[in-house]
């Protein structure tokens, strides 16, 4: 461990040397949980130096082709609904952290939101009444708690290709309610083709883009593999003159993390950390430099610390693990 630290410390200040220090959304993906939250479970946010949270409550829907979203019951866990978002927002508020709500969509059994289509108009009817009845809800709450950035929607392409006036006249409805910055959570593979970015402050972007084949991808080697997606990147912002917010960012700690990064298959169980640290240094080496970009949100970070991650979790969440002490050396720099 303290021989990871040292290097993630060194690499780190050599960057900080080479690059002019800019200030960016230095944000973590804080998990919805059960119960509420205190001073205690933010802490570990603070000291990671990050200035940003995501929020995100979340409706449910039983399948692909169902219109219904069902959100704010009993049955959710109180960080899920609205009034935990809201004592989430106010815990994090306490402590100095800025946020990000960002109320997303849970499909039974876990499949991809971003194939949610109708078989008929009358059910694309329903599912606009839905979608808008929950995602204006978190606009008006957004505007309440006065967030800073309010996300209207997460990894919906079907729902976005098959619907784009409903989605712009929606965007207008949110406006009405919420005078903050927004911002949509595209795939990394959807970005290109979402149709109102003008419409937005940020172009979103879940950024799992693959940049290595490799087992233990090295720094060198994703600094190569982002070449091609970061010209893409850039000329999306400049093409619409916004700037890049990766709403979602982050690695497991596993085997060929580089490789198909939005994977959360949970038969990858070969632990890797230094293949987490290595993507993880290479997309702050890429990115946290320009100026056309704003920053992003780690995936992701779960309320109980101390009894999350550790060096056995082959997870997403980079909580007490090697790549915790580089995000918070980095984050360090550009607070």
């Amino acid at each position: 461990m303290k021989r990871f630290k040292l290097l993630i410390v060194f690499s780190v200040l050599l960057l900080q040397s080479c690059t002019a220090q800019t200030k960016k959304i230095n944000g973590i993906s804080f998990v919805s949980s059960r119960e509420a939250v205190n001073e205690s479970h933010i802490k570990p946010v603070v000291n990671v130096n990050a200035n940003y949270a995501a929020v995100m409550p979340f409706g449910f829907i039983r399948s692909l082709d169902y219109p219904d979203i069902v959100f704010n019951t009993s049955r959710q866990w109180y960080g899920e609904t609205r009034g935990g978002a809201k004592q989430y927002i106010e815990a994090l508020y306490k402590s100095n952290i800025k946020v990000m709500l960002k109320p997303q969509i849970w499909i039974r059994r876990g499949a991809f939101t971003g194939f949610i289509e109708m078989n008929n108009e009358a059910d694309w009817e329903l599912l606009e009444k839905s979608y808008s009845k929950f995602i204006l809800e978190y606009a008006q709450l957004a505007q309440e708690m006065k967030v800073e950035i309010f996300c209207i929607g997460t990894e919906l392409e079907k729902f976005i290709e098959n619907r784009p006036d409903y989605w712009h006249n929606l965007i207008i409805e949110v406006k009405k309610l919420y005078k903050g910055k927004l911002t949509y959570a595209a795939n990394w593979d959807e970005f290109k083709r979402t149709p109102f970015w003008n419409d937005l402050d940020y172009i979103g972007v879940d950024a799992y883009f693959p940049v290595s084949n490799s087992k233990t991808p090295t720094v060198a080697e994703c600094l190569e593999g982002w070449k091609t997606h970061k010209q893409t990147i850039l000329e999306l912002s400049n093409k619409n003159n916004k700037p890049i917010l990766f709403t979602e960012f982050g690695y497991r700690s596993v085997d060929y993390s580089g490789k198909e990064p939005w994977k959360s298959d949970r038969s990858m169980i070969s632990v890797n950390m230094d293949a987490q640290t290595n993507t993880t240094q290479a997309l702050f080496e890429t990115f946290w430099r320009e100026d056309w970009f704003s920053g992003g949100f780690i995936w992701k970070w779960y309320h109980n610390h101390e009894a999350s991650g550790g060096e056995q979790n082959s997870r997403f969440t980079p909580q007490n693990k090697p790549v915790e002490d580089l995000i918070k050396t980095h984050y360090g720099l550009h607070k």
